[in-house]
């Protein structure tokens, strides 16, 4: 796997820009009241995916060679990975099998079908999913899609940094949520091959904490998780992500599903915007730290906005 850089994340913005446009960089006052600073949302929940991750899935398949579209497409997903495969292939007009955890988010699963793909139960965890899509990719002659180790799928995550940067270029801070690692380490190339001085900070749940661990240990390290938030509840750090992060990585912070919630709510009431548990998960970082940012300009992603009903009645009551 090589490692992409700024000019595959430029080449990915002309391979996409067909198939999506932009999403809106806003600010809002009673965010930065909240945060005290000057904040920038970047809003990847208003793709009609709901998620950010529909750039790398578009990316990838435009560079697939004619006998990978011919054999189809396997990937493991708790969702938002799975609706992005599962949209490329249906742009593409070949076959997707996505394998899903049990208890996956209806609406994600329901999502993926409406695309055309077909949907695989199978584990209690993403991970346990990865294992039987791998199996399964043998089994039919599949085309395994990692979540995460696949340059041209971050390259394709990355053209939202592109977009971060071109609206908001003295931005001096990026936050990020980190599950597999694919926009984080996206986040990485693009700030720091535009301007070093960026800090890019991930935010993982500590309920989920296996890729804070990676990257803090400086080896692939495998952990519990038990976060409500399925984009961040990865049982492992990956291998192109974490050598990324490794060199380019400024902080990586933890954050309580308590935390997650809290931001949740605020989205909704200061921002007017829905956002899953990983979509906030980036702004309970920010206010986290609030009192080291004070002055600074920082972007906030929101990855995604794929939040069931019952969920966001459990966090508003």
């Amino acid at each position: 796997m090589e490692i992409p850089n700024l000019l595959d994340v430029l080449e990915a913005r002309k391979t996409i820009s067909p198939y999506m446009t932009r999403t809106p960089l806003c600010s809002y006052a009673g965010i930065n009241g909240i945060v005290g600073t000057d904040v920038r949302l970047k809003h990847e929940n208003h793709h009609p995916l709901g998620a950010f991750k529909v750039r790398g899935g578009i990316n990838l398949l435009a560079h697939s060679t004619k006998e990978q579209l011919s054999q189809g497409f396997i990937t493991a997903s708790t969702g938002n990975h799975g609706q992005s495969v599962a949209n490329a292939c249906k742009l593409f007009g070949v076959r997707a099998v996505v394998v899903v955890p049990e208890g996956a988010n209806h609406l994600k699963v329901e999502a993926m079908r409406n695309l055309g793909a077909a949907v695989v139960f199978k584990g209690n965890n993403f991970d346990e999913a990865k294992a039987h899509s791998e199996l399964l990719a043998i089994e039919h002659g599949y085309r395994f899609i990692h979540a995460a180790n696949e340059p041209l799928l971050i390259a394709g995550v990355g053209t939202a940094y592109l977009e971060v940067l071109e609206e908001f270029p003295d931005v001096e801070y990026i936050f990020v949520p980190l599950g597999g690692g694919s926009g984080v380490s996206s986040a990485c190339i693009v700030a720091k091959s535009i301007n070093p001085d960026i800090k890019v900070i991930a935010v993982q749940s500590e309920q989920a904490p296996a890729g804070y661990l990676s990257w803090k240990n400086g080896n692939l390290v495998e952990a519990p998780s038990n976060t409500i938030a399925e984009g961040l509840a990865t049982q492992s750090g990956y291998e192109l992500p974490q050598a990324i992060m490794r060199d380019y990585l400024d902080d990586f912070l933890l954050v309580k599903d308590e935390e997650i919630y809290a931001a949740i709510r605020i989205l909704i009431e200061k921002a007017h915007t829905l956002a899953e548990g990983a979509g906030a998960a980036a702004l309970a970082g920010a206010l986290k730290v609030k009192d080291d940012i004070q002055g600074k300009k920082v972007a906030i992603v929101v990855s995604g906005g794929n939040i069931t009903l019952d969920n966001l009645r459990e966090v508003i009551t």
